[in-house]
């Protein structure tokens, strides 16, 4: 595989404002932004309910019983994948957000208790042992468990996957994993606080800053944001959403020049 990107984008006038075009804003009055799916569907969670809004309708979920929802994954929004940390419990629901079924954790033959889960295609999810400190994959048709990671030292902040890789954000290091457990890449952590990714592009927030890595020194390049201080982020194919608490703002994005 290709070395992963970390790319990095701004807002404000820089010399990578070029690879940063403006295309939207709307007004959004949410908790959290999840983002936009292929289909042009916008996910949001408003008073821990999950909200669908397209074409063709506005659509729910929730289960007040579950708590919290700690995440959701729409890279498949036929099987989007909500997870429930508080009752280690994870909701797969379809494209109308009905629920098709449901995985608890707690119950399993095998406990585990996990503390991350999201989509990792082939009927299996990419989690995060809370009591090894390891990168999982599960099999949840055979009920098996593959560790990807060896265990980590400092505690989870962020993770962000796909089919093929996935990124995890400790305290102390981002690394990246494929499928086959190999480690492919490593960086320190620098402070940030969320990562979000596309493909083997990830960008990574610390307070108003977004940090770019390239592929080949892995030095950060660090632009402070100077207006519309991010809340929640989404990176797709061509662009880059920011959720700045009142307005998602769409920016289309080419890869910057070195």
């Amino acid at each position: 595989m290709r070395a992963f990107y970390f790319l990095f984008f701004c807002i404000a006038q820089t010399s990578f404002g070029q690879d940063l075009k403006p295309v939207e804003s709307i007004p959004l009055k949410a908790d959290v932004f999840i983002g936009v799916d292929s289909y042009n569907n916008k996910y949001f969670i408003k008073t821990n309910v999950l909200h669908k809004q397209g074409s063709e309708g506005s659509f729910v979920f929730n289960d007040y019983q579950l708590g919290r929802i700690s995440s959701v994954d729409i890279i498949n929004p036929l099987k989007i994948v909500l997870f429930y940390e508080d009752v280690n419990t994870v909701v797969f629901v379809d494209n109308k957000l009905t629920e098709i079924e449901r995985i608890n954790f707690n119950n399993l033959p095998d406990f585990v208790n996990i503390s991350t889960a999201t989509n990792a295609g082939n009927n299996k999810l990419w989690i995060f042992n809370v009591d090894t400190n390891q990168l999982e994959l599960y099999d949840y048709r055979s009920q098996r468990r593959t560790t990807v990671s060896q265990p980590f030292a400092g505690k989870l902040v962020s993770q962000a996957s796909n089919f093929n890789y996935c990124f995890v954000l400790t305290e102390r290091k981002l690394r990246t994993f494929n499928v086959y457990g190999s480690l492919l890449a490593e960086v320190d952590a620098m402070g940030f606080e969320k990562i979000v990714q596309q493909n083997e592009n990830v960008i990574a927030l610390k307070a108003n800053e977004l940090f770019y890595f390239s592929e080949n020194s892995f030095k950060p390049i660090k632009i402070p944001i100077s207006e519309n201080t991010p809340k929640d982020l989404q990176l797709t194919q061509d662009l880059l959403y920011i959720y700045d608490g009142i307005n998602i703002l769409t920016y289309r994005l080419t890869q910057p020049k070195q």
